[in-house]
């Protein structure tokens, strides 16, 4: 297999996007080779096969979602309390919802997960160690509410961003993504 890391991160780039706008039947080797604007074949020279091409999708869709240093400082900085903690889900969802080629293609990744099961262990492993460290971190960092709050927030969260970019209008009537963000931390219990 050819290592050069930024070719690979550029196929892996194309795939994400291929799977948000053609779905997973769409995702073939060609189609990434065309989107990356590489040589056909570029794409089965770092990927065995399409098995392996969408696991390794899935791991870069996390890759891009994670956030940058200054995020995470902000974190740490400043009252442990629910409107800290609402401004910190009101970053958390403003920028999952920033790339929507990206949050698209892990939501088609998790639909093909129920056709693969090696991609549904895959996946199921991540997003279970995600949400573990999140809830570690949250309870480390001595915010508000613990392991109830943050599963709520993930839940609701997750459905808040995968129906603003899904079907904008159902929620437009509501309110924009941070305010609903707001929304949803000012309602929960943060005691219990």
């Amino acid at each position: 297999m050819v290592r050069n890391p930024e070719r690979r991160a550029a196929l892996l780039d194309a795939a994400i996007g291929v799977l948000a706008e053609e779905g997973a039947r769409g995702l073939t080797f060609r189609a990434v080779d065309t989107r990356a604007g590489v040589p056909v074949g570029t794409a089965s020279n770092y990927f065995t096969n399409r098995e392996e091409l969408l696991a390794q999708a899935s791991v870069r869709t996390y890759e891009r979602f994670m956030p940058a240093r200054a995020e995470w400082d902000n974190v740490l900085s400043g009252p442990r309390d629910r409107a800290k903690l609402a401004e910190i889900m009101r970053a958390t969802v403003t920028r999952l919802a920033a790339d929507p080629n990206v949050y698209l293609a892990a939501l088609e990744l998790q639909l093909e997960a129920t056709r693969r099961p090696e991609l549904r262990a895959d996946l199921t492993a991540r997003v279970r160690a995600d949400l573990d460290a999140n809830i570690a971190f949250h309870e480390e960092a001595g915010m508000p509410g613990g392991r109830d709050t943050v599963l709520v927030l993930y839940l609701a969260l997750n459905w808040l961003v995968t129906e603003y970019l899904t079907l904008p209008g159902v929620l437009a009537s509501e309110g924009g993504l941070e305010e609903l963000a707001t929304r949803v931390v000012n309602r929960i219990d943060l005691e219990g």
